[in-house]
């Protein structure tokens, strides 16, 4: 079983409340957090406005499977996230 980290750092410009940060970057855990072989949690700067961070461990029998999962993670939280991805950073566990 092969395992890895994947931490997003979003910046989300003109966020002026937690309550309107919560719905700007609510689907992520609505999205992700249902698929199986994956954990999805908000990691930090929980009470920050204009910050987010996301975690994401990903499993999968090989390492090409849990790579080719969090690559697709990754093109569609572009997508999906109402704010700009400032960083990513990916770890093999």
């Amino acid at each position: 079983m092969r395992a890895s980290l994947l931490v997003i750092n979003i910046r989300l410009p003109g966020c002026r409340s937690l309550k309107e940060k919560r719905h700007r970057v609510r689907g992520i855990r609505d999205r992700f957090g249902k698929q199986s072989r994956l954990a999805v949690c908000e990691s930090d700067y929980q009470n920050d406005h204009q910050r987010a961070q996301w975690t994401f461990i990903a499993m999968a029998s090989d390492q090409k499977s849990v790579d080719r999962m969090l690559t697709n993670l990754e093109d569609r939280l572009e997508m999906v996230v109402d704010g700009v991805i400032a960083s990513v950073h990916r770890e093999h566990l």
